[in-house]
């Protein structure tokens, strides 16, 4: 009786550490250490998809283990607990928020493709915003930074079409203009997709106001941080606490 006893005990013990170990795991910003968002493993037995934008986002540098997402203005972050990893992308200036930060890894991939002619995008009042100094980076800041200033989650749901979550790409976003009841809109984008089958898993990065640096959402079950699961025939996509309606996923 007395080994079964201490057998428990110890089991118990065991438990938890493994519990501790667990929560710090979960807890901790970046507790992969990756460098680039391609070094976070797929989900086991999922397959990352392939082309040009996968392999841009993948290759998006993450800051270290244990770092905080920072505002423009400096100092931490309200709600760290929504990011799981901060992507180490210099931010141009305190405007940059959910849906400038969507058009700004569209804009930073077309630029590194050279496909200048794309950088393009609409502002509230459906007017055409066009990048055109091909190859400058100084006017590519430029032209987002006055972007920022007339286009909104409004003007990204507008400009963009609907996209099945079985269909999702690298590059799409989930987006949705102010609701009724429920004051500002928010936008997320899409940085990875992994496939098993019918069955599909994202990994998603945000803005947010106040301006903050672009991170990824946390997933707060620490066995599938930071990807999100979905059957595919969803019709509320739920990312953290941020709730979609199907056709708000959606692509240019």
């Amino acid at each position: 009786m007395k080994k079964v006893l201490k057998v428990i005990g110890v089991l118990f013990m065991l438990g938890i550490v493994g519990v501790g170990i667990v929560w710090w795991y979960s807890s901790t910003s970046n507790p992969w250490n990756a460098k680039t968002v391609g070094d976070i493993s797929a989900p086991v037995g999922y397959t990352r998809v392939e082309g040009g934008y996968a392999e841009f986002m993948r290759s998006l540098p993450l800051k270290k283990r244990g770092s905080k997402v920072q505002f423009y203005t400096g100092g931490d972050a309200q709600f760290q607990w929504l990011s799981t990893g901060v992507i180490d992308m210099p931010m141009l200036s305190n405007s940059e928020q959910c849906a400038d930060m969507t058009m700004r890894l569209r804009a930073e991939y077309l630029f590194n493709q050279g496909r200048y002619s794309e950088i393009k995008f609409r502002d509230v009042n459906g007017n055409t915003l066009r990048y055109h100094d091909c190859g400058s980076r100084k006017a590519l800041e430029k032209f987002l930074k006055n972007a920022y200033g007339v286009c909104s989650t409004f003007s990204v749901s507008r400009e963009t079409e609907p996209r099945k979550i079985s269909e999702v790409q690298p590059g799409d976003v989930l987006v949705y203009p102010a609701r009724k009841l429920e004051g500002i809109g928010h936008a997320l984008i899409v940085i990875d997709v992994a496939r098993k089958g019918n069955q599909v898993a994202i990994m998603c990065a945000e803005g947010n106001t106040p301006a903050r640096e672009l991170h990824i959402v946390r997933n707060h079950n620490p066995i599938e941080n930071p990807w999100f699961f979905f059957d595919g025939d969803e019709n509320t996509l739920w990312v953290s606490v941020f709730h979609f309606r199907k056709n708000e996923l959606r692509h240019y």
